[in-house]
């Protein structure tokens, strides 16, 4: 997406998420991610493409991030970052980040690094946003310098505004409604756990162009989303931007899904619940106050926080409101999950969320799904 697009194995009809900067500039019918008010046009008369939320892509364009975002993993892992093509050498990568991360921030980095860009960090407190300047003139002032934006806002408006008057892609790196990058490497995680081992050895890789080889031996074995078909997610927990990322992607993808949050804090944002009707699958997910209801025949359990950034003065009403939420083996067992069912936690995690037997035992996905926020984040980027 930041990165030019070679025509190689990695190009397909939906080459749209693998576009960058050099091909976006040469293009004559450029991408465009994210459905919010049209983009003011840059220079040469066209909008750059933005990922704001997966709600906004197809089944078939989430699948081409996930087969892009394992290429580059068993690339760098199996053979050598030294083979991988620096599709960002010579750009920069603004990371506007007004809120605090490890995760995002580190695979952010990284990715970019890995690439071959440069990753520039512009925290709240390094640049005049929200100070003497509006969110606007800093999306002119640094889009017409930069190559792109990672940018983890607030309200997701600020998102929108961002990309409304960028001239350069701006990918959502959190915002209050979505949180794509995460998900995505959630399905990632997932794929790697169900689907079987991918023996490498089979493919036949040749000196000067092994990223085009293994990007055609891993589309004729990997189909992501035949292996996540039918696979139930269960939400035990706060509704929030990832819960709400999940609801709005997993239903498309054939997956089951169901949400269990206390009383009182199960509402769904309007916006959210208008993209789930607008895809039709609104009806398709069970909303339930009771986690015994909603854990019965899963595949994955998913929390996460209780108390978000922002909400620290509710804590101790929080806090009462969500006994008997804690993740734990007996409860999940007990209300008749699957037998081999699997555990997600986007991180930072607290105790009272999950018990450390099941956040540190087998059945936890955790680490594996923090590790690929920085795979799926050079997806994104390519």
């Amino acid at each position: 997406m930041l990165a030019r697009h070679t025509q190689s194995a990695l190009a397909t009809p939906l080459r749209s998420l693998a576009r960058g900067m050099a091909s976006y500039e040469q293009s004559s019918r450029p991408p465009r991610f994210g459905n919010g008010p049209a983009t003011p046009r840059p220079h040469n008369g066209r909008p750059p493409p933005h990922l704001l939320t997966l709600a906004d892509l197809s089944p078939e364009q989430i699948s081409e991030l996930l087969l892009s975002s394992l290429t580059y993993k068993h690339l760098c892992k199996a053979f050598s970052a030294q083979v991988v093509r620096t599709s960002l050498k010579g750009k920069t990568v603004a990371m506007l980040f007004n809120k605090r991360s490890t995760r995002t921030r580190v695979a952010s980095e990284t990715a970019t690094s890995v690439l071959g860009g440069n990753a520039m960090f512009l925290g709240g407190a390094d640049i005049q946003l929200g100070v003497n300047e509006s969110l606007r003139d800093t999306a002119q002032v640094i889009g017409s310098m930069a190559d792109g934006f990672m940018a983890r806002v607030g309200d997701h408006r600020e998102i929108e505004e961002l990309a409304q008057y960028s001239s350069v892609p701006v990918v959502n790196a959190l915002s209050y409604l979505w949180h794509p990058t995460q998900i995505l490497a959630d399905l990632l995680t997932l794929y790697e756990a169900y689907a079987p081992p991918l023996d490498l050895k089979e493919g036949a890789y040749h000196r000067g162009q092994v990223q085009t080889d293994l990007a055609k031996f891993i589309r004729t074995r990997v189909d992501p989303l035949s292996v996540l078909k039918g696979k139930k997610i269960a939400w035990v927990g706060d509704m929030n931007n990832i819960v709400w990322e999940l609801m709005a992607t997993v239903p498309r993808l054939g997956m089951e899904m169901s949400v269990a949050t206390p009383a009182g804090y199960d509402k769904v944002d309007d916006a959210v619940m208008a993209r789930l009707k607008g895809h039709g699958i609104d009806r398709s997910i069970t909303f339930t106050n009771s986690p015994k209801e909603a854990l019965h025949n899963a595949d994955v359990v998913v929390t996460d926080t209780w108390i978000s950034m922002g909400m620290e003065a509710e804590k101790e009403e929080r806090m009462k409101a969500f006994q008997g939420y804690q993740v734990t083996n007996e409860m999940v067992e007990s209300a008749g999950a699957k037998a081999d069912w699997k555990f997600l936690h986007c991180l930072p995690r607290k105790p009272e969320e999950v018990d450390d037997e099941v956040f540190y035992g087998p059945r936890s996905l955790v680490f594996p799904e923090a590790e690929n926020r920085k795979w799926t984040t050079i997806g994104v980027f390519e």
